[in-house]
């Protein structure tokens, strides 16, 4: 293993990167973080590491390839002192004397990553691919990374986030063992021309500075509906203690009835759990009994459950819920989706609202990535309407946002 941290200065985050034993690290960075020569460095030590073998690098195009990654490793190669020969098309690899090659593909085209092995793969902005299309190239990386070696085949990505993509999906909501996150800011790099960071985000509103900036998982598309709900500044550990009254926010839908239980502390909400994909109001209540035995349970539905049923028995969802023995708060008809909309935002910027992310994943992921559709409405197609909206008829409810009356004076003309 060639010592790296001796030929080059690297960051912390480049160093932690490169030096990470799981087998699937990920280099989230944003602009001008280095994540090229992190993964660069990276593939290099794999070459050296195993040098019977074949390493793959991916990027998304082959103009990629040919104007960032070859020169990046003609570099740092001639740096490190290691001898090597650049084939480029049709064959695109560098070959290394009596120690196999680094074979380069493109993920535009996943039906050319086919016949050959390699030992450990390295993948370049994996996240600017369509979530589709990025599925299909892991699943073909993993299907050439099969070389035997000692250990595991390892896959390296560097990227910079594109929203609730990919990378989102197998590093950040929901992990699996040895799938790692290195987060760098584009602060961390501290060769960048004067200047460049402040023009960032002088230019970038503040949801692509998080991204492109800070490296964080955001939503990109313009118009996210609950604006003002931060998961750092939101969160809580609070879980409901025993006994405690429960305060149910409800959605009624045929297979996909959701809710999200609430506590109230100090005279604000907190999202203390949730209940995803009940199948009929029977269901739900069921679920909530067993989950919630000896609290003192009020719901807050959606109103149109007066006239509906989830089920085929007969009775209406909000008589289904009385008859279980919840007290029920529903109004005549539900608020403006406008209304209920705003009180949400409010609760979370002015209101204390909390979540326990933990305890409410599936809520937590609608609140980050529900956006208004083309007609100005919230996107009902995505699926993450269900507990946005069974929380919102609860805090609207209880805090609703009630415009300032206006006080006007008039002096009765004589």
């Amino acid at each position: 293993m060639i010592e790296v941290e001796r030929a080059v200065l690297l960051s912390k985050e480049q160093a932690g990167f490169v030096t990470d034993p799981n087998p699937y690290p990920l280099f989230l960075g944003g602009y001008g973080s280095g994540k090229t020569t992190a993964l660069v460095i990276w593939t290099i030590m794999q070459k050296v590491q195993f040098p019977a073998h074949n390493i793959g690098y991916y990027a998304p195009t082959y103009d990629l390839v040919r104007m960032i990654a070859w020169p990046a490793f003609e570099e740092w190669l001639d740096r490190l002192g290691i001898r090597y020969r650049l084939t480029k098309s049709p064959l695109n690899k560098i070959d290394f004397p009596g120690m196999g090659s680094i074979i380069f593909r493109t993920m535009d085209n996943p039906g050319r990553i086919i016949g050959y092995e390699t030992a450990a793969s390295a993948v370049d902005e994996l996240d600017t691919l369509k979530t589709e299309q990025a599925e299909d190239v892991w699943r073909k990386i993993l299907g050439r990374n099969r070389a035997k070696v000692s250990g595991p085949n390892r896959i390296a990505v560097a990227t910079t986030p594109e929203g609730f993509r990919f990378c989102y999906r197998m590093w950040g909501r929901d992990p699996q063992d040895g799938y790692s996150i290195t987060r760098a800011d584009t602060r961390s790099n501290k060769h960048l021309p004067a200047g460049y960071i402040d023009s960032l985000i002088a230019n970038y509103p503040a949801h692509l500075v998080d991204a492109y900036v800070r490296g964080q998982f955001v939503n990109l598309t313009s118009g996210t509906v609950y604006r003002c709900f931060d998961r750092t500044t939101c969160a809580t550990d609070a879980v409901a203690e025993p006994g405690e009254p429960l305060h149910v926010g409800m959605d009624f839908n045929v297979g996909q009835m959701a809710a999200v239980i609430h506590v109230v502390r100090d005279g604000k909400p907190i999202a203390v759990g949730e209940v995803s994909k009940a199948l009929d109001t029977v269901d739900m209540c069921a679920m909530l009994r067993e989950r919630y035995n000896g609290h003192d349970i009020s719901v807050y539905p959606d109103s149109s459950g007066n006239s509906r049923r989830s089920s085929d028995a007969g009775e209406t969802d909000i008589r289904t819920l009385r008859d279980a023995g919840f007290r029920v708060y529903a109004p005549a008809a539900n608020p403006k989706v406008r209304d209920r909309i705003n009180s949400m935002n409010a609760a979370f910027a002015n209101g204390g609202y909390r979540v326990n992310s933990a305890a409410c994943p599936t809520y937590v992921e609608a609140l980050e990535q529900q956006t208004y559709d083309k007609h100005g409405e919230p996107d009902k197609t995505s699926g993450h309407d269900h507990h946005v909206d069974a929380a919102g008829y609860y805090i609207h409810y209880r805090w609703p946002l009630v415009k300032p009356a206006m006080q006007i004076n008039m002096r009765m003309a004589m």
